[in-house]
């Protein structure tokens, strides 16, 4: 059979047979077709092959996670026409190399503070929405995605009426309920109470955050909300709703919270992947005991 039906139909037992998305298959075939080019037999590889493959691919100036999304497109491949044939896979064994793990870059307190404060423009009631976002996103470590598909039976309040806690919906369809600050509670209260009424086309909209159209606010309208509010505070470094989300773990951590109680508030079904954020605590620790033990350095 020849290499390129080979490929469709690994490609086409990865859609149907895996449920890979579209972005993951272009991807796959992408890696396959490059890899093809310069191997055209794949019955014929070797782990030195690959390994050369991997070497080739880093001169290149290729990612890491580029490469290692390759090996694994490459090794899956081979396997897969290795069954079809009954043939002996002799890179099976073959690993993909190591992505390093990147720190989150956390914003400063100060930053956040600045970020916040910059969302709302005088004259322009819409950025009271916007306002309430970014609040809720540094108030619970929420990911975008959970905060844009809020609904409004998902806000608990006090019978006075005071807004407690919001319940989000996670990776894996989990649940959990986070509480909300002060701060958030007042920006979204004004939001819920000045804005959204305005926003409103339906009688029947439960989404929390609304677009001028009175649906649902988009993941990108949200990422556009919080970069133009770090292009008018000034920020240099990089921001995004999910460094709110860094940020909000590492000032728990750094103020004292457990990491338990950290995995909870991010939906982290494991604590190994909150213990991330214990590294940039004790990164900024170690610098702050560098610049101010006078025995720390020669």
């Amino acid at each position: 059979m020849a290499n390129s039906n080979l490929r469709d139909e690994f490609l086409a037992h990865l859609g149907v047979e895996k449920g890979l998305s579209k972005n993951t298959l272009s991807a796959y075939e992408r890696d396959l077709s490059r890899f093809l080019m310069e191997y055209p037999d794949p019955r014929k590889i070797s782990t030195s092959d690959l390994e050369n493959y991997v070497a080739n691919l880093r001169k290149a100036g290729l990612a890491e996670s580029s490469i290692s999304r390759a090996v694994v497109a490459i090794r899956n491949y081979i396997s897969f026409v290795c069954k079809e044939e009954s043939i002996h896979n002799t890179i099976k064994d073959f690993k993909p190399p190591r992505i390093p793990k990147r720190l989150p870059k956390a914003l400063s307190i100060e930053e956040i503070s600045s970020l916040i404060e910059n969302t709302e423009i005088e004259g322009e009631a819409i950025s009271l929405r916007d306002k309430a976002l970014v609040e809720l996103l540094y108030a619970t470590g929420a990911r975008v995605s959970e905060v844009i598909h809020l609904s409004m039976n998902d806000i608990s309040k006090l019978d006075g009426g005071e807004i407690t806690s919001i319940r989000l919906f996670g990776k894996g369809n989990k649940t959990r309920v986070v509480p909300v600050g002060k701060f958030a509670q007042t920006a979204l209260d004004q939001y819920l109470i000045r804005v959204r009424p305005t926003l409103v086309k339906q009688r029947r909209v439960e989404s929390v955050f609304l677009n001028n159209r009175g649906t649902q606010l988009s993941r990108q309208s949200a990422w556009s909300i919080v970069q133009s509010a770090a292009l008018r505070a000034g920020i240099k470094s990089e921001v995004s709703p999910h460094s709110i989300r860094h940020s909000f773990a590492t000032h728990l951590l750094d103020g004292g919270a457990d990491i338990r109680t950290v995995q909870e508030l991010l939906g982290h079904s494991s604590v190994t992947t909150t213990q991330i954020y214990t590294l940039v605590t004790i990164d900024k620790l170690r610098e702050s005991y560098l610049q101010a033990h006078p025995r720390a350095r020669r």
